[in-house]
């Protein structure tokens, strides 16, 4: 199963697939996804929304609690068996909560679970051993490593090329390559998030 995470960060402009996904949408992000996708849970603790969303929550979470919205809709859509997880409405707005979000990924990636968080402006995910970045000709993309040092063994379709190269934790290293394959990918020893400029 697919799931799909939509937040009430900066509104995603783009079209979001609910074919095949459960899609869950945390409180005030109602507002910009109503009418856009198909929605089949609303959660959260409401503290963003003035109004009962469709359809109505199962549970209304405390304001006050130790996981943001974000995170408990990540839980559910795992729960519920959901493989692969696509974030949206993940980035803008506040940075406290979009530095949150990137640690949603890891969460996920900690579980099997495939996740990537669609921005406005890219798309991110974590990784680690044979990373396929997939079609990305002519894009711009970064790659951090993520809680410690990676050791990229090699890479694929890329300008400047990556080989035998540690990319230190703390370092800007890996920011702004190209890709210039269609088919563009490393293979590292250590985890890391891919970040995907969207715009050409």
């Amino acid at each position: 199963m697919r799931g799909v995470i939509l937040l009430n960060g900066e509104p995603y402009r783009g079209t979001i697939s609910s074919d095949g996904a459960y899609v869950i949408c945390c409180d005030g992000a109602y507002e910009w996804a109503k009418g856009r996708v198909r929605i089949d849970e609303n959660l959260g603790d409401y503290d963003s929304l003035p109004y009962v969303p469709d359809p109505p929550p199962l549970f209304t979470y405390p304001a006050e609690k130790n996981a943001t919205d974000g995170e408990i809709a990540l839980e559910r859509a795992i729960e519920l068996g959901a493989k692969a997880v696509e974030i949206y409405g993940g980035g803008g707005k506040r940075e406290d909560h979009f530095l949150g979000n990137l640690h949603l990924l890891y969460a996920a990636y900690k579980q099997n679970v495939r996740a990537c968080m669609y921005t406005n402006g890219a798309h991110i995910f974590i990784g680690n051993g044979e990373i396929d970045i997939g079609n990305c000709m002519g894009k711009t993309l970064s790659i951090i490593p993520f809680g410690g040092d990676a050791h990229i063994i090699e890479s694929r379709g890329l300008k400047y090329p990556l080989f035998d190269l540690w990319l230190r934790y703390g370092s800007t290293r890996g920011i702004s390559n190209i890709a210039v394959e269609s088919d563009a990918g490393i293979l590292s020893e250590g985890i890391v998030l891919v970040l995907v400029n969207e715009e050409a």
